[in-house]
């Protein structure tokens, strides 16, 4: 994949650092977030017990860390574009680094929480810049890299878990965070002196706005609100699947767990296949096309998904759906996000705030809305995604009737 990255396009800017480094540098940023996220949870039980309290509490530290990450986006999303990438990539993992260490060492759940919601707000400075380096990179062909640390990022949720079961055999759990504030300050070290990019020098290149301002330029930008929302129900229909795929697998087919984790695997091969894909073809069809054929298929997959659950047929039929369905909303999701990105120059920052903050919130609706249509069965599941990718179509046909086609 390094000759790829490194021959991706002849407008690479100059002084940037190898990009077989760099790419992987970016998604290792990234990937403190579905670290943080997913490698306590084997140790949960663990955690109420220490701290004698009941599961449900230590579950809320997700929400909390989701909402603590929404705030750090919507925070620094405009200070990155004001004052640069670097010293939020610093400060971002930095204090990821110091919270990381202080909640190994908490002595209460309220502190533990408190500080989950600092830990997920401060990363969030590091993790926001990333996709503004991307375009700084790829110019015209963002979509192309996006896929590129997509690829490498989804090894983060797939290892997590495992990586904390691993470290909860070699000791308690307060080593899971303390391995997340060694691999925070391993990576800080790294960025210190690899991470030097032009625009981290020139002043030119940032935003003169102020905060509220640079929102309403990133809001009010002509094209910019139907493929932010294509990218928000892409990511709503992801969520369902996070959400409801063990229950779906292991309630409603009677899988065990061995079984359930190699099917969730074979789901986010699909993602990491579809990345793949497009990092290869993206910049000879544009995001434009690919997001619309992904819409396409991602339609008939999930159509399919809901006639075989309908019909009540086995778990084969489902997965057989799930696999292409996954794939094309890994295509649709960076492209759309591309496209918003490309749309601004020195608004990158605050324009990722906008994509993330709005796909955490209507992410996190997932869950309420399954159980609020919840029958015991995988058709609510089913006809959720399925809502979800046909008004990604009808968002794209409404923009074809537009004067203004991006």
């Amino acid at each position: 994949m390094s000759q790829s990255l490194n021959t991706h396009h002849n407008t690479t800017p100059p002084n940037v650092p190898n990009l077989a480094m760099l790419i992987p540098m970016l998604a290792a940023i990234v990937a403190i977030t579905p670290l943080a996220i997913d490698m306590y949870l084997p140790a949960m039980s663990n955690i109420a017990q220490t701290y004698s309290t009941h599961v449900t509490t230590v579950q809320q530290s997700l929400s909390i860390y989701l909402a603590g990450y929404a705030l750090g986006m919507l925070t620094f999303g405009p200070l990155a574009d004001r004052f640069g990438r670097r010293p939020l990539v610093i400060f971002g993992l930095s204090g990821f680094t110091v919270i990381s260490f202080f909640i190994s060492i908490c002595s209460s759940i309220e502190v533990f929480l408190a500080l989950r919601f600092v830990q997920a707000f401060i990363g969030a400075a590091a993790t926001v810049v990333v996709p503004g380096y991307i375009k700084e990179v790829y110019g015209d062909n963002t979509a192309k890299g996006m896929s590129y640390v997509s690829l490498i990022m989804m090894l983060a949720p797939l290892l997590a878990p495992s990586l904390g079961s691993l470290i909860l055999e070699l000791g308690e759990w307060p080593l899971i965070f303390l391995s997340q504030s060694c691999y925070a300050i391993a990576l800080l070290l790294i960025v210190l002196f690899k991470l030097k990019m032009p625009s981290d020098k020139a002043a030119d290149t940032r935003s003169k706005q102020s905060f509220f301002a640079a929102y309403k330029t990133v809001l009010t930008r002509q094209g910019v609100k139907v493929n932010i929302t294509c990218g928000v129900l892409t990511s709503f229909a992801f969520f369902c699947y996070l959400t409801a795929s063990p229950f779906i697998y292991m309630e409603v087919f009677g899988l065990d767990k061995t079984l359930f984790a190699v099917l969730f695997s074979t789901n986010v091969g699909a993602l990491m296949l579809a990345n793949i894909i497009n990092s290869r073809i993206v910049t000879r069809y544009g995001s434009s096309r690919m997001l619309f054929v992904a819409t396409v298929f991602g339609s008939l997959a999930a159509t399919g998904l809901l006639i075989v659950n309908i019909v009540d047929l086995s778990y084969h039929y489902t997965v057989a759906m799930l696999i292409p369905l996954m794939g094309c909303l890994g295509i649709m999701s960076v492209n759309a996000d591309a496209i918003v990105l490309m749309k601004f120059k020195k608004e990158t920052g605050t324009a990722t705030a906008v994509i993330g903050t709005l796909r955490f919130g209507f992410g996190s609706l997932a869950g309420p809305l399954l159980a609020f249509f919840y029958t015991g069965t995988a058709v609510p599941f089913s006809a959720l995604m399925l809502i979800s990718v046909v008004m990604v179509m009808a968002c794209l046909l409404y923009q074809r009737t537009q004067p203004y086609n991006p």
